[in-house]
């Protein structure tokens, strides 16, 4: 059978001239792993799951009862399935059955304040923008720069499962006016109907936090999300098995109806980075969004790279190659693989001449004869065109990104006033 493989220089030069046209509308779906990404050692990041974990969990394990609970419920959830979302569904489930007697040692009270303790320790370790000093040093600041000097007909919209203000200090800190669907100045309040307005604010800059934010509140006697100072009062939709349901509710739905709308247009692309696709409420909107009649298509860049034992991810039995194989809109670019045309295959460069201005963001294997054995190698002789795509990581696609402004003294949009 012959070897399905996909051409990095192909696909890559391709991703340019999409970016640097204006004809279609471009939209980013960001997840967990781009407030993960450092530009550089000072730059302010938000822990992964396994990190963000540990650190919560030894911090609620100060408590004597709720050490005890922790121990028996990563005894039943599984050491390999344990993490602060498995432990905080887990809690929440309990909380909906129990009645009198305890469970876990904790009685129904307990558990409710178990559940309030970890969503603080959540949002106390997001809140990371306490501890800024130079904005400089986020990668969010260099999107930013990006959105700021390219000359596209269409704003940019930015749709993000995050909670922190790392997006926000970016945009704020290069002077990019931008909308997220707040309106007003003393007590600004979420605008629903504007949020679902595909013309409202069309040149400007657009950041829709889908699982909500810190400052976010539900205001009892107006009935309406407003923002404010961040607290214990944030309204968000933590990891857990309820985040389906309350995807459900304002404004989050107003939010994912955005999404949904957005896609359901012509000519639009949406690019994700740093989203792993678990979030089944997301996947739904846009795969059914995708089916429409409508020219719009998703690039994935699929972050399959597991540092621990070296070895990427992306495979056939992957959700998220399943998912592309039956639906040609869908493009998912791994790092060693990917899925293209529902086709799922290797990065290959077709000639070694491809490489010569993709080196930034492709790394070639080589392959060395021994007496014995092949021995894959970095530098050696002979030429396989395989290779590494960094695109995937966040950091290496702002730099891709920031490699298409035109450098000149002003940029396009401030040569035009």
């Amino acid at each position: 059978m012959l070897e399905i493989t996909h051409d990095p220089s192909e696909h890559i030069r391709g991703l340019q001239q999409l970016l640097i046209s204006d004809k279609k509308k471009v939209a980013f779906l960001f997840g967990a792993g781009t407030s993960l990404s450092k530009k550089n050692e000072r730059s302010l990041f938000v822990p992964a799951m396994a990190d963000l974990t540990q650190s919560i969990e030894r911090e609620l394990s100060k408590k004597a009862a709720y050490k005890t609970a922790i121990d028996e419920i990563k005894t039943e959830i599984g050491t390999e399935k344990y993490n602060i979302e498995t432990l905080l569904s887990n809690l929440e489930q309990k909380l909906a059955i129990i009645a009198g007697g305890k469970l876990n040692a904790l009685t129904k009270d307990e558990i409710e304040s178990f559940i309030t303790d970890v969503k603080k320790q959540i949002r106390e370790t997001v809140s990371v923008h306490k501890n800024l000093e130079k904005r400089e040093d986020l990668i969010q600041f260099d999107f930013a720069e990006w959105i700021g000097r390219a000359d596209r007909k269409f704003p940019i919209e930015v749709f993000t499962t995050n909670y922190d203000y790392l997006f926000e200090l970016g945009l704020e800190g290069k002077n990019i006016p931008y909308y997220d669907g707040f309106t007003g100045s003393y007590v600004p309040f979420f605008n629903s109907d504007s949020v679902e307005d595909l013309n409202f604010l069309p040149h400007q800059t657009k950041l829709w936090k889908v699982h909500g934010s810190l400052g976010w509140h539900y205001d009892k006697d107006s009935n309406k999300v407003i923002r404010k100072d961040s607290s214990e009062e944030d309204i968000l939709i933590y990891p857990s098995t309820l985040k389906y349901s309350d995807s459900k509710k304002q404004p989050y739905i107003s939010l994912l109806d955005r999404l949904s709308n957005f896609l359901k247009q012509d000519d639009v692309v949406l690019i994700t980075c740093g989203y792993s696709f678990q979030d089944d409420h997301i996947n739904e909107r846009i795969l059914t969004a995708l089916n429409s009649d409508k020219q719009s298509y998703v690039v994935a860049l699929y972050y399959d790279k597991d540092e621990k034992n070296k070895k990427c991810n992306l495979d056939e039995n992957s959700p998220i190659v399943q998912k592309a194989k039956s639906n040609s809109k869908l493009s998912v670019y791994g790092f060693r693989k990917a899925v293209i045309g529902c086709q799922c295959g290797k990065w290959k460069l077709k000639t070694e001449s491809d490489k010569t201005d993709i080196f930034s963001y492709y790394e070639e294997d080589f392959l060395v004869e021994t007496d014995k054995l092949k021995v894959e190698i970095k530098g050696g002789e002979m030429w396989t065109g395989e290779g590494e795509l960094f695109l995937p990581d966040f950091v290496k696609f702002v730099t891709f990104l920031k490699s298409m402004i035109i450098e000149n003294d002003l940029s396009p949009k401030e040569e035009k006033k």
